[in-house]
C-alpha cells in the first residue's frame, strides 16, 4: 500500500497547476498548505509522502528530528523525491527541542511521528500553537501520557482544530463498510472477539561507541518500554482499536500473561516477545488478544468478530445466516487518513480522533501492565496510574535498563 514516487510527483504537478484548489474553509485564500514534520524516521518519511499524496496543495515547510544524521538523510530523500514540493529551505532542526522550532514556523499542519514516548508532549505543544495535527499511533506509553493526550484533544476541540491518528483501519473503505454492517446487526449480537498481531522479529541498530545509554535506547526504541511501550502497545494497538471500534467503547479490565523466550539478548532491551490477554467490556463481551514477535513461528495479523448469527474478519466478509462480502475499490488507507484531515480542515469541521486513539492506546497499556505485574488491571487503574516512564531529567545520559518484568514479582512497573 506504499505510495509510489510517481503518485507524489503527480500530486506535485497538480499543485503547480492549481493554486486555488482549496474550496471554502480556512485555506480558502492560501496558495499553499505548509506542513511541518516532527520525526524523520521511517514512519515520518512515509507519512509526509502520504500527506502530500492526499492534498496537492501541501508542501513540506519545516522538519525536525532528534538526531542530525537521520534528519539529513530524510531531508535529502524528500528533496530528491518531492522536488518543488519540498520547500524546507533552512527550516530544519535537530535535538530534543527541535519540535518547538518547527511549531514556531508558519506551518498549518504538523505530522507527529517520533517514537511514542514523546507524542503527548509534541501533541500538547502543537495544539497550544494552534496547529492541525496528524499523529502516529500509539499516542503514549503510560497513564500520565494518556491523560495528557485526552486533555490536549479536548483543547483541540475547543479550538476547532482537526486531529487525525495513524490508526489507518479507521479510514479503510472495507473496514468501514464491514463494521457498519456488523453494527447494523448483520451477524446478530457480538458475543466475542479475537485479534492477533503475530510476526517475526524486527530491526536492531547495534550500539556504537559514541552513543550514550539514552541515545542507544531511543535509536532502538522498540525494545525499551519507556520509549515505545512494548509491542503490544506499539503494534498490536491496531487490532485492539478495531475491536474497540466494533464495541463502540473500551474494555473495563484486562488479565494478561506474557514473557520473553526467543529475543533474550541484552541488545533487545527488556521488552517481552509475546503477550496473551483477555479483555472484558462492560457488557460482558470478551476479547482475546495475542501478539508475538518471534522468528520461525506462525504469523497472523487479523481480527475475528463472533456474533450470534455469524462471524466476520471485520473488513471483507461476514459469514452466517446472511453472508456479506466487500466488493469495490479499496484505496490506500494511509493516504485516505490524511485526506480525512484535509477534508475536516477545509470544512472547519474540527474532526478529532484524539480521545479515540488515546483509549485504544490505553487498552494496549492495560494488557502490558497486567502481563508485567501478573495483576488484573482495570481501566481506572491504568488511566489513573501516576507512574511516568519518561526519564527525568531527559538527555543523552546514562540510563540503566530495567530488569525484565517477572509476573507476580514485579510491582509498580506500569
Amino acid at each position: 500500500m506504499d505510495i509510489t514516487r510517481r503518485q507524489v510527483l503527480v500530486g506535485g504537478a497538480a499543485a503547480a497547476l492549481s493554486s486555488t484548489s482549496f474550496a471554502g474553509g480556512v485555506f480558502q485564500d492560501k496558495p499553499t498548505i505548509k506542513v511541518g514534520l516532527i520525526g524523520c524516521g521511517g514512519r515520518g518519511s512515509g507519512a509526509i509522502r502520504d500527506n502530500l499524496a492526499a492534498e496537492p496543495g501541501a508542501v513540506v515547510w519545516a522538519v525536525a528530528d532528534l538526531f542530525g544524521d537521520r534528519l539529513e538523510g530524510a531531508l535529502t530523500g524528500l528533496k530528491n523525491d518531492l522536488k518543488g514540493r519540498c520547500q524546507v529551505g533552512g527550516r530544519f532542526y535537530s535535538g530534543f527541542d527541535a519540535y518547538k522550532q518547527v511549531l514556531a514556523e508558519d506551518v498549518d499542519v504538523v505530522i507527529l511521528t517520533t517514537p511514542p514516548a514523546f507524542r503527548h508532549i509534541h501533541f500538547a505543544a502543537a495544539v497550544a500553537a494552534g496547529k492541525h495535527v496528524f499523529m502516529e499511533k500509539p499516542v503514549a506509553v503510560d497513564g500520565p501520557g494518556i491523560r495528557s493526550v485526552m486533555a490536549s484533544a479536548a483543547l483541540a476541540k475547543s479550538k476547532n482544530l482537526s486531529v487525525v491518528a495513524g490508526t489507518q483501519r479507521r479510514h479503510d473503505v472495507a473496514y468501514n463498510e464491514c463494521i457498519k454492517a456488523i453494527k447494523d446487526g448483520a451477524m446478530g449480537d457480538v458475543l466475542q472477539m479475537n485479534c492477533y498481531w503475530n510476526q517475526g522479529g524486527l530491526w536492531l541498530n547495534p550500539r556504537q561507541p559514541s552513543w550514550s545509554d539514552v541515545e542507544t535506547q531511543i535509536r532502538n526504541w522498540l525494545y525499551y518500554t519507556w520509549v515505545g511501550g512494548d509491542h503490544i502497545v506499539e503494534q498490536h494497538v491496531h487490532n485492539l482499536d478495531v475491536c474497540n471500534w466494533v464495541m463502540g467503547t473500551h474494555p473495563v479490565k484486562a488479565t494478561s500473561m506474557g514473557g520473553r523466550q526467543t529475543r533474550t539478548d541484552a541488545a533487545y532491551g527488556h521488552v517481552f516477545d509475546h503477550f496473551a490477554t483477555e479483555y472484558e467490556y462492560a457488557n460482558g463481551v470478551k476479547m482475546m488478544s495475542y501478539c508475538r514477535q518471534a522468528d520461525g513461528c506462525a504469523s497472523r495479523v487479523s481480527e475475528q468478530i463472533i456474533g450470534s448469527k455469524g462471524q466476520s474478519n471485520a473488513n471483507t466478509s461476514i459469514k452466517g445466516e446472511k453472508n456479506w462480502r466487500f466488493e469495490g475499490d479499496r484505496p490506500n488507507p494511509y493516504v485516505l487518513e490524511h485526506g480525512r484531515l484535509y477534508k475536516s480542515i477545509k470544512a472547519n469541521e474540527g474532526f478529532n480522533e484524539g480521545v479515540q486513539v488515546a483509549e485504544s492506546t490505553l487498552t494496549a497499556i492495560m494488557g502490558r501492565m497486567s502481563a508485567y505485574s501478573g495483576e488484573e488491571i482495570t481501566w481506572e487503574k491504568a488511566l489513573n496510574s501516576q507512574v511516568s516512564l519518561m526519564p527525568n531529567p531527559l538527555g543523552f545520559n546514562d540510563l540503566p535498563v530495567p530488569p525484565v518484568a517477572v509476573p507476580g514479582t514485579t510491582k509498580g512497573v506500569y
